[in-house]
C-alpha cells in the first residue's frame, strides 16, 4: 500500500486537465517503455518525444538514471528500491498526465506487479505499456555501459537479465523487436498508436 501523508485534502484546481488538453490539442497520456538494460527503451522514447515535439506536442522522458540522479537518488537497486522507485514514477506520471502531457518512461521497471500498479493510477486508455524486446545475447554487444560484463563476473549485483529477473508484460499495448527494427520505425508505430488510441487529433501533422 502507498503511504499516505496525514491531514492532508486533496485541492481541486479550477484550470482542469480537460481544458490543458483543449490548449494543446492532444490528450495526455504515459508511455511506459520497459525491457532489459540496453534494450533501446532510452533511445526510442527519446527519438518519439522528437517526433512528438516536431508535432507541437507538450512531452517530456523520465528516464532511468536522470531520475536516479535527484528524484530517487536515495534508491539502490533491491528488490525493495526498485519497486518504490516505479512507484514514484508512477505518481508523476500521474501528475504529468493530469497537467495535459504526454510523458515518456524509459525504465528497466523488471516487475509485472509494479507496473500494474502503476497502470491502475491512472484512468483506462492513459497508460500505454511497450515493450522493447531484444535478447539479452543483443543487449550485452550493445552495451554502453559495461554492465553486463561487470554482472557477468560478480562486480554488479541484482542486474536485471543477468542475476534478477525480467517480466514481460503478459499484454502490452505495443511490442517492439528492437534488435531488428530501425529507431525510425519504432518511433512511427508509436506515433500510430497514438493516433489510433485518439491521443493524437488528426491537426497534429
Amino acid at each position: 500500500m502507498k503511504p499516505v501523508s496525514p491531514n492532508v485534502v486533496w485541492h481541486h484546481a479550477t484550470v482542469t486537465r480537460e481544458r490543458r488538453e483543449k490548449l494543446q490539442g492532444h490528450r495526455g497520456a504515459v508511455l511506459w517503455f520497459t525491457g532489459l538494460p540496453s534494450a533501446g527503451k532510452s533511445t526510442v522514447a527519446h527519438a518519439t518525444e522528437e517526433r512528438l515535439h516536431q508535432l507541437g506536442c507538450r512531452t517530456f522522458v523520465l528516464d532511468g538514471d536522470n531520475v536516479r540522479h535527484g528524484l530517487c537518488g536515495d534508491l539502490g537497486f533491491t528488490e525493495s528500491d526498485r519497486e518504490e522507485n516505479i512507484r514514484r514514477i508512477g505518481e508523476i506520471g500521474k501528475l504529468f498526465v493530469e497537467a495535459g502531457t504526454i510523458v515518456l518512461t524509459a525504465f528497466v521497471s523488471p516487475f509485472r506487479r509494479d507496473r500494474e500498479r502503476a497502470r491502475g493510477l491512472l484512468l483506462h486508455g492513459d497508460f500505454l505499456e511497450i515493450l522493447c524486446r531484444c535478447p539479452v545475447e543483443v543487449c550485452e554487444q550493445r552495451d554502453p555501459k559495461g554492465h553486463y560484463k561487470r554482472a557477468r563476473t560478480g562486480q554488479l549485483k541484482d542486474f536485471t537479465g543477468v542475476s534478477a529477473p525480467y517480466e514481460e508484460p503478459s499484454d502490452p499495448e505495443l511490442a517492439l523487436d528492437t534488435a531488428t527494427l530501425s529507431i525510425e520505425t519504432s518511433v512511427a508505430r508509436v506515433e500510430q498508436l497514438l493516433r489510433d488510441r485518439g491521443i493524437l487529433t488528426p491537426d497534429k501533422r
